[in-house]
């Protein structure tokens, strides 16, 4: 394949070295602010009996986070505080990166969904759990006739 040149030298040559892409702004740290790297980052797996959910909460312990269903959307909270007897201690902080508040996410999992159904599980920093699909009701083929009058 012919290539256009001047000179001997490919037109094309540096064309891609000198094509920039626009940089797109850091969005989620637009949205989110300086905490963007808290938020819990979730994986969701579609199954043939419903969904796996996956939730990194890192540096959590069980009893900070709270599940909750009502009218069919299931909030996941997480709240944390650093402990008190830090600040006691001898020194000054010259920086402080770990995460001190609450964070939380709601999802529609439907109105057929109950508390039962869920079996939530926190090991190594991951909260587990499954939401089942709904049933599929057969759909009943009802014929409408028209009356023809005549």
């Amino acid at each position: 394949m012919m290539m256009p040149s001047i000179f001997g030298e490919n037109l094309f040559d540096d064309f891609m070295n000198d094509f920039t892409f626009p940089k797109f702004p850091d969005v989620e740290k637009e949205l989110y602010g300086k905490h963007a790297k808290n938020l819990m980052k979730t994986d969701v797996k579609d199954t043939k009996e419903g969904y796996e959910v996956d939730i990194d909460l890192p540096g959590f312990k069980k009893d900070e986070i709270q599940m909750e269903l009502k009218e069919g959307v299931l909030t996941v909270s997480a709240a944390k505080g650093l402990d008190k007897d830090e600040e006691k201690k001898d020194g000054t902080y010259i920086r402080k990166e770990r995460y001190a508040g609450s964070m939380s996410r709601s999802f529609y999992v439907g109105k057929h969904v109950t508390e039962e159904d869920i079996h939530p599980k926190y090991e190594n920093g991951i909260l587990s759990f499954s939401v089942p699909k709904e049933e599929a009701k057969p759909v009943e083929e009802k014929k409408h006739y028209i009356s023809i009058e005549g």
